[in-house]
């Protein structure tokens, strides 16, 4: 069974950047979409992004389209979701997820805060 571990949140400046983690254990995410949400306080879960090997293609949310970038490593098992120029409206619990046959997978989620 799949299992995902975000890691990479911290609390960091307008503007600044952060790599997130997702590694899975327990099944090669090679054949699973793969995406990042995200949940801010008092807000509804929001997708960000989303990819697969068999689209070969990255889906962005217009929220943070230009400034994050999501890439994965099948060697390591990992997928990593790039964001640049934060601003303090992307804080909040971000999750790694996993979709395959109608099964969805979740990490446990990794707090991002944006603030000077």
């Amino acid at each position: 069974q799949l299992q995902l571990v975000e890691s990479g949140g911290d609390l960091v400046q307008p503007g600044g950047s952060l790599r997130l983690s997702c590694a899975a254990s327990g099944a090669s995410l090679d054949p699973y979409v793969i995406g990042w949400f995200r949940r801010a306080p008092g807000k509804d879960r929001e997708g960000l992004s989303c990819t697969s090997r068999s689209e070969g293609r990255t889906f962005y949310s217009d929220s943070v389209k230009g400034r994050f970038t999501m890439s994965r490593d099948i060697a390591k098992n990992t997928v990593y979701l790039q964001m640049n120029n934060l601003k303090p409206e992307d804080t909040a619990v971000y999750y790694c997820h996993g979709v395959i046959f109608a099964t969805e997978y979740w990490g446990q989620g990794t707090q991002v805060t944006v603030s000077s």
